[in-house]
C-alpha cells in the first residue's frame, strides 16, 4: 500500500510517523513554543532528528474551545515555515481547512492536505481534485471546535464515522482523485466522549474495511488523560503523557494503522522499533519451521 503525495509515493509497507508542527500561540499540547516561524522550523529539524518521516505543519488550533483565525493571520503563521519545510527533503502537510490555505501552500510545493472538516468547506474539495498529484487526508469532525466537546456525538460512533469518511472519499472519487492520494482519520477526540474514543481504536480495523490507509492521531488527547488518572487523582498535564500517547501509537498501529501522528517522535518511533524488531524474529521463526 502506498500514499500518493504531491511529491513522493510513500511506501506504507511499515508504520510512518507524522511529527506534529503547531505555528500557533495557543497549541493545547506545547502551549506555543513554536509560534513563530524560526522556532517551527528548527521543530521541524528536531522532529526528523528523531525519526519522523512526515511533517504536519498547521496554524490554527483545533483543540476544544479554540477560537477561529482569520484567513490571513494563518497564512502569516504557516507560509514562511511551509516556505523552507519543503525544502527538507520528506513529505510536508499543512493542516488546514481553509481552501486559500490549501491553494497557497499547494503553491508553495506541499505534499499534503490534512483536513479536519474533511473538505466540507466550499471550494475545499476543488482545490485538491483540481490539483491532480497531491495527498489528502480526510478526518471526521462531529460539530466544530468551539462546541465539539460540549455536545458530543450520541450512540455507537463507529457506524456514524464509516459512514461519513466513505462518503468523504467517495466525493472525492466522483471528481477524478486517485484512491491512492486519499488517507482517512477517524478523528479522535474531535467530538467523542472518552468511551466512543476508546470503541473507534478498539474496532479500527472496521474502518480499515474501507480499503484506504488509516491515519490516526492520539497523542496527548485528554481521553489518555482520563485513562490513566485514578480515582480522585488529578490528570496529567498533555506533556506528562507521553507514556499513554505512545501505547496508544501502538496499539493503532496493531490495529492497522498506517501512519500515526504524534508530538513525541523519538520515543514513539522506538517503541514501533521494537515492535518490529519482534515481528521480524516471528517471521523467522515461520520461516525456519517451513524447512
Amino acid at each position: 500500500m502506498h500514499w500518493q503525495t504531491s511529491r513522493f509515493r510513500i511506501d506504507l509497507s511499515r508504520p510512518r510517523v507524522m511529527g506534529i508542527v503547531n505555528a500557533t500561540p495557543d497549541s493545547f499540547s506545547d502551549g506555543g513554543a513554536c509560534f513563530a516561524p524560526a522556532a517551527a522550523l528548527r521543530h521541524c529539524e528536531d522532529l526528523l532528528h528523531e525519526g519522523a518521516d512526515l511533517l504536519d505543519i498547521g496554524g490554527e488550533s483545533s483543540r476544544p474551545g479554540a477560537a477561529p483565525v482569520p484567513l490571513e493571520e494563518e497564512l502569516a503563521r504557516v507560509e514562511p515555515v511551509l516556505r523552507e519545510a519543503v525544502k527538507l527533503g520528506v513529505p510536508v502537510s499543512v493542516d488546514t481547512f481553509k481552501p486559500e490555505v490549501m491553494q497557497r501552500a499547494l503553491d508553495l510545493g506541499v505534499d499534503i492536505i490534512n483536513d479536519i472538516r474533511a473538505l466540507q468547506e466550499p471550494g475545499a474539495v476543488l482545490v485538491v481534485a483540481r490539483h491532480g498529484a497531491c495527498g489528502v487526508c480526510l478526518m471526521h469532525m462531529h460539530r466544530d471546535p468551539q462546541t465539539m466537546q460540549l455536545q458530543p456525538m450520541d450512540g455507537d460512533v463507529l457506524p456514524q464515522v464509516h459512514g461519513f469518511l466513505a462518503q468523504a472519499a467517495a466525493r472525492l472519487r466522483v471528481l477524478g482523485v486517485d484512491a491512492q492520494r486519499i488517507v482517512l482519520d477517524p478523528g479522535i477526540g474531535f467530538g467523542k466522549t472518552v468511551a466512543q474514543n476508546f470503541s473507534l481504536l478498539a474496532r479500527q480495523a472496521e474502518l480499515a474495511e474501507l480499503g484506504y490507509p488509516l491515519l490516526v492521531g492520539w497523542s496527548r488527547k485528554s481521553s489518555l488523560a482520563a485513562a490513566v488518572t485514578p480515582a480522585g487523582g488529578e490528570a496529567p498535564a498533555p506533556h506528562e503523557r507521553l507514556g499513554a500517547s505512545v501505547a496508544a501509537a501502538l496499539l493503532a498501529v496493531e490495529r492497522g494503522a498506517r501512519i500515526v501522528r504524534v508530538h513525541d517522535v523519538r520515543d514513539t518511533v522506538q517503541a514501533l522499533r521494537v515492535r518490529e524488531a519482534m515481528r521480524s524474529q516471528s517471521t523467522d521463526i515461520k520461516n525456519d519451521s517451513n524447512h
